[in-house]
């Protein structure tokens, strides 16, 4: 007689338990049957704690980023926490100008989680790797007691190559060059939070969860190096904190103007309902580009013409401040600081 943990797994009634987590049988059998399965490439084949990977073309330099994701919930409008585990890395090797290669993955699994819900959360996780041409080569599961893990945590950590004499930066910006907004902002806070608190709205907000790497590519195929200063995915704290970041860094000032930032209006009305600044909500599918004036126009014909930056648009200056404040004219002429927020406005939001 088989043992349960010869058999094939049960996608439709079997739950993680705590011995999928403590490197047996079962803890193989999960790796083989779902993970190695979906993830599949010969990096996984070799079955190794890690991967060796091919060496970087020569001048290349590596760039690597981690991010860990305990969204609530696990499933929103638009996508899950699979496929935002891989966009968030993906787009933060993106955000140096390298170019995504390799995905590392951490599960920490829930005893009690349905095996058909991570199922779907690996699927999606897979899918997302093939859409952004990235491997994910190497990983870790463990499982926590029941209560104490919230479903599925997961970690990634990305690496990628950056070509020689690229430099992207929150550091580079510079006086007279102009901020870019690749689409309109707040969908993904949104979306979550409606999820979360069941929320209804006459039309569904849906997540723009999305990997950046082909558009940041585009971008930067479009002028030469060094016209691109600045990339960044405004994510947690929504573009408000990303441009504060930013002018920290390069010890600049930001002005905006706020008639040109573009805003689904259904985004608009849920944030006014719930009192929300969308300035302050998450994305997880836009990034802001802060680029040499004599580029610009390039730079937004290239993001136009690629699916992710149709809506691309030029929203402010950057300017020279001690101070380093974003400020912003607003649609009524007036001029207001748009600072950093003192906490967080939804919380577990990636």
């Amino acid at each position: 007689m088989k043992s349960d943990y010869q058999r094939p797994l049960d996608w439709r009634h079997g739950r993680i338990d705590l011995n999928h987590g403590a490197g047996g049988r079962a803890a193989a059998q999960l790796v083989d049957e779902l993970f190695a399965r979906c993830f599949d490439n010969d990096w996984l084949r070799q079955g190794d704690d890690g991967a060796a990977l091919p060496a970087l073309p020569p001048g290349h330099r590596l760039v690597m980023a981690t991010d860990g994701h305990v969204i609530s919930p696990l499933v929103f409008p638009g996508g899950n926490i699979g496929c935002l585990a891989v966009h968030g890395t993906v787009n933060d090797v993106a955000m140096l100008g390298a170019t995504p290669l390799y995905l590392a993955a951490s599960f920490i699994l829930e005893e009690g989680f349905a095996l058909a819900e991570l199922k779907t959360i690996v699927e999606a996780m897979a899918a997302a790797a093939r859409a952004a041409g990235v491997a994910i080569v190497t990983g870790d599961t463990k499982v926590v007691e029941r209560g104490k893990g919230d479903g599925v945590f997961i970690t990634t950590t990305g690496v990628g190559a950056l070509p020689p004499g690229r430099s992207v930066s929150g550091a580079n910006a510079r006086p007279g060059d102009l901020v870019l907004l690749s689409g309109t902002i707040g969908e993904h806070g949104v979306a979550v939070l409606s999820q979360r608190e069941s929320l209804a709205f006459e039309t569904q907000i849906v997540s723009d969860t999305a990997a950046l790497n082909g558009l940041v590519a585009a971008m930067l195929a479009a002028v030469p190096d060094g016209a691109v200063r600045t990339l960044r995915d405004p994510t947690r704290g929504g573009l408000a904190t990303t441009l504060n970041e930013i002018t920290r860094q390069s010890g600049v000032g930001i002005e905006l103007d706020e008639a040109t930032i573009p805003l689904q209006p259904q985004v608009a009305a849920a944030c006014e309902l719930l009192g929300l600044d969308p300035l302050y909500v998450a994305n997880e599918g836009k990034l802001v580009a802060i680029v040499a004036p004599e580029a610009a126009d390039a730079v937004l014909a290239a993001m136009r013409a690629h699916p992710l930056g149709t809506q691309a648009v030029c929203i402010g200056r950057v300017g020279v401040d001690a101070q380093r404040f974003v400020q912003m004219k607003t649609r009524l002429g007036g001029r207001r600081i748009v600072d950093w927020l003192s906490g967080e406005q939804l919380p577990r939001i990636c």
